[in-house]
């Protein structure tokens, strides 16, 4: 079975798929373990093994240590595309377009769940917990990781739910979206302003080395802040920006100063521990009924 990838970085942990000459005038054993250590001339892996011998090898001559065993077995994962294509039951756009702040240049990004076959999950390889592709831009999850992650009031998956472009959706898909506000909760405040307060780090950081952050980031983060807002006091998750627009997309330019903006995320975060004591969001998602909903779903896509 050949074994292709990306290009394996220096350090990356390997096993030999094949017997090969060592640098000692012997023979590296087929399961020997190292480490890459170079690329020679030829495109071939230099690995240093861990008895100190050296070897090289073609990329479809290595695993990576993690999947060896795996690969040994002949464990193979079901299509991950396949999945997405055959059992998606509910995709959006999402991003700027869904934002209300897409331009000429904006990208279309397609986020979907899909729900793999319950015989599927009997099998010692396990399907993909989630799919980037088939197409560019489109990425998925399967249903039991969609679920767990929006419990957890991640708000990519929260947008998932309400983004108003929807690309595809099947009865199980409606099912789901008429479900949306049993993941809602007061988590959202712990995800959200964790999130912006983390990052904000980091662009401080670039703004004092470059003279500027990544604008575009900045604008999210803001966007972010907005929508937590909104949350919190309305029990809603408003993804369009609306009113917003031109003030979020000077920040994109970079047209508004840090100051500013830094003023701005100031306010929001004080606004959101408002909205934090005036909410009507539970403490906790409803997790009862989203599982409940899970075997559901289960059961009905036995055979």
């Amino acid at each position: 079975m050949s074994v292709q990838g990306p290009q394996l970085p220096v350090g990356t942990q390997v096993v030999l798929r094949v017997a090969a000459p060592d640098d000692q005038g012997g023979t590296a054993q087929r399961g020997a373990t190292g480490r890459v250590a170079g690329i020679v001339p030829d495109g071939r892996y230099l690995v240093k093994l861990v008895d100190g011998r050296e070897t090289v090898a073609r990329r479809d001559q290595l695993s990576l240590r993690t999947a060896y065993q795996d690969e040994a077995l002949e464990l193979t994962q079901p299509d991950g595309d396949r999945l997405v294509r055959e059992h998606t039951i509910f995709a959006v756009v999402v991003g700027s377009r869904a934002f209300g702040l897409d331009t000429d240049a904006s990208d279309t990004d397609t986020r979907g769940v899909y729900v793999a076959p319950t015989e599927s999950f009997w099998s010692l390889a396990k399907p993909p917990m989630h799919v980037d592709g088939p197409e560019p831009e489109w990425f998925s999850w399967e249903v039991e990781r969609f679920c767990e992650l929006a419990l957890k009031a991640n708000p990519n998956l929260l947008e998932v739910l309400h983004s108003p472009l929807v690309v595809q959706q099947t009865a199980l898909g409606a099912e789901l979206v008429e479900m949306r506000r049993a993941f809602l909760s007061q988590l959202a405040y712990q995800t959200y302003s964790g999130y912006v307060l983390s990052q904000f780090k980091k662009l401080e950081a670039d703004f004092r080395r470059d003279g500027a952050p990544k604008w575009k980031h900045v604008m999210h983060l803001i966007r972010l802040l907005l929508s937590a807002r909104s949350l919190l006091l309305e029990a809603e998750l408003v993804v369009d920006v609306g009113p917003y627009r031109e003030r979020l997309l000077a920040v994109k330019r970079g047209e508004l100063p840090w100051d500013e903006v830094e003023k701005w995320r100031l306010t929001l975060h004080a606004e959101l521990d408002d909205a934090l004591a005036r909410t009507v969001l539970p403490a906790t998602p409803d997790v009862a009924r989203v599982d409940d909903w899970l075997h559901s779903v289960r059961r009905r896509s036995l055979g």
